[in-house]
C-alpha cells in the first residue's frame, strides 16, 4: 500500500525538519511548505492525506489558509493545527471552519502520532468531493443566491414547502438544490434524483418512502406529461408525512404553459409560492477564472486527471466567451483542455481550439449591467500617470510605485478591499497596513 501523504507547514525550519524525520521514521510520505503561499501551491496540486498547519505564519496565517481552503471547496483532507501560544477561541474558531483537531507546542512525540494516524483514519471515511455552490464563486451575483438558499433552508414553516428553481439547461439548479439538502439536513439523509418520471403516476408513495427524511428532485418540470405532473401534485401533498422536501428546476415559462394547458393550474399554484430564479453563468462571470481553476482541481481530485495550470491570457479568454450552455457547457470545455493540451500550462492557443470545437463565441454581447456600467468602466481602466523618479533612493521608488499600483487598482475594483487583496495576492490586515503606511485611503 502506498505511503500516506502529510503535508508540514510550518515557518520555523527547525519544526518542519523535526516533524518530517519524525513522520518519515513512521513511513509517511511528507512534503515540506515554508509558509502559506508555498501550501496555497502545492494545494492546488495536490490532495494530501492530512496537513499539520501552524498556525502563526508572517505571510498569511494559518487560520486564514484554513478558512480560504473551505471557502474553495478545497478543504477536502483533514487538517490539524498546530501553535505555541495558541488560545482556546482558536481552537474553536478552527474547529467551526473544519479542522480536524489542534496541537500545542512543543508537540509531545505520541500525542502527535497518535493524532495524525487519527487525522488518517478520519480521511478514509470522507466522502468524495463535489461541485457545489462554495466551488461557483463568490461575486455579488453568487453571494445574493446563497443568502436566498439559506433563508428558504432555514425556514420556519413546520413543513418544508416545494421549491420552483428557475434557469438556463445545464445551469446550477441541480448545485441549489443540493445546497438546500445539505444546509440543515444530517449528513446521510437520502438526496433522490428522480429520473424515472413514470414512478410519479405508478408509486409515488414508494419515492417519498425512499426519500423520508430528505430531498427529491426533479430536473426539467417542464417535461412532466399530465398524469405525471397529476403524480407530483400528490407526492408533493404527502411529503409533509415524510418530511420530504420537493425541488423542481425548470428552463420553460410554466405560467406560459399554464395558460396553453400544457403544465397543471393547481401544481403550478403550488410551486410559485417559493421560486427562485438561478443566475446563468453570462451573469457573473468575474467567477469565471476562479471557477476555472476549482473545476480543474476538482476534476484532479475525482477523475485523477493530470492537472494543469492556465496562464493568464487562458483565463481571460474563458471569462471573455459566451456560455449558452451554462455550466454544463463550460464543466465540458474544462474537462477537455484537461484532456487535450499538450504543455505545462493551458494556453489561449488551447483554449481557442477547444472553444471552436465546442461552437463557442469568443466575444460575448454585453449584459445590461455591463452596459450600465460601461462609461465607469472606461473611467476605471484609463491609463495613470507611471512616470517615477528613478534619480531617488530605492526605497522612496519603491514606495511610489506601491502607491501608482494600489490607486489603479482601488479605481478598477470600485474601493471593493476583497478584490483588491486578492489582485495585489496580501492578506486584508497585510493590505490595511500596506494602505496605512502609503497613506492611501479606501473609500467606504
Amino acid at each position: 500500500m502506498a505511503s500516506k501523504h502529510i503535508l508540514v507547514v510550518d515557518d520555523e525550519i527547525g519544526i518542519r525538519e523535526l516533524l518530517r524525520d519524525i513522520l518519515q521514521d513512521e513511513g509517511y510520505y511528507v512534503d515540506l511548505a515554508e509558509n502559506a503561499s508555498v501550501a496555497r501551491n502545492m494545494r492546488l496540486h495536490a490532495r494530501p492525506d492530512a496537513v499539520l498547519l501552524d498556525i502563526w505564519m508572517p505571510d498569511c496565517d494559518g487560520i486564514s489558509l484554513l478558512k480560504e481552503w473551505a471557502e474553495n471547496g478545497l478543504l477536502t483532507m483533514p487538517v490539524v493545527m498546530m501553535s505555541g501560544h495558541g488560545t482556546i477561541d482558536t481552537a474553536v474558531e478552527a474547529t467551526r471552519i473544519g479542522a480536524f483537531d489542534y496541537l500545542e507546542k512543543p508537540i509531545a512525540l505520541q500525542k502527535l502520532l497518535k493524532t495524525v494516524a487519527s487525522a488518517l483514519k478520519h480521511n478514509e471515511q470522507l466522502p468524495k468531493t463535489e461541485m457545489n455552490l462554495a466551488r461557483l464563486g463568490k461575486s455579488p451575483t453568487v453571494l445574493a443566491l446563497k443568502e436566498r438558499l439559506e433563508k428558504i433552508a432555514t425556514s420556519t414553516q413546520l413543513a418544508p414547502p416545494p421549491v420552483l428553481l428557475i434557469g438556463n439547461k445545464g445551469g446550477g439548479a441541480e448545485l441549489c438544490a443540493r445546497f438546500l439538502h445539505n444546509a440543515h439536513k444530517p449528513a446521510e439523509s437520502p438526496w433522490v434524483q428522480l429520473i424515472e418520471f413514470n414512478e410519479l403516476t405508478q408509486s409515488p408513495i414508494d419515492v417519498l418512502t425512499r426519500a423520508r427524511d430528505g430531498l427529491i428532485y426533479i430536473n426539467e418540470v417542464a417535461s412532466l406529461n399530465k398524469l405525471e405532473q397529476k403524480g407530483l401534485l400528490l407526492l408533493i401533498t404527502k411529503a409533509e408525512k415524510y418530511n420530504v422536501r420537493v425541488v423542481c428546476a425548470t428552463s420553460q415559462d410554466l405560467p406560459k404553459l399554464q395558460a396553453e394547458e400544457l403544465f397543471d393550474y393547481n401544481l403550478l399554484q403550488m410551486l410559485l409560492p417559493v421560486s427562485l430564479r438561478v443566475p446563468a453563468l453570462e451573469e457573473h462571470k468575474e467567477d469565471i477564472p476562479e471557477l476555472a481553476i476549482s473545476i480543474a482541481n476538482w476534476q484532479f481530485e475525482e477523475a485523477g486527471m493530470e492537472y494543469r495550470e492556465f496562464d493568464i491570457a487562458a483565463l481571460n479568454a474563458l471569462r471573455n466567451a459566451s456560455w449558452p450552455g451554462d455550466l454544463a457547457q463550460f464543466n465540458a470545455v474544462i474537462h477537455n483542455l484537461l484532456l487535450t493540451s499538450l504543455d505545462v500550462k493551458i494556453t489561449l492557443n488551447d483554449i481557442n481550439r477547444v472553444l471552436h470545437q465546442f461552437n463557442v463565441s469568443t466575444t460575448s454581447a454585453s449584459t445590461p449591467n455591463e452596459k450600465r456600467g460601461a462609461s465607469a468602466d472606461a473611467e476605471t481602466t484609463a491609463p495613470v500617470n507611471t512616470t517615477l523618479n528613478l534619480e531617488q533612493p530605492l526605497r522612496e521608488a519603491r514606495d511610489d510605485f506601491e502607491r501608482l499600483y494600489f490607486e489603479h487598482h482601488i479605481k478598477s475594483v470600485a474601493n471593493n478591499v476583497s478584490k483588491l487583496a486578492e489582485i495585489s495576492g496580501l492578506e486584508r490586515t497585510h493590505l490595511y497596513r500596506k494602505l496605512k503606511q502609503l497613506g492611501i485611503k479606501i473609500k467606504g
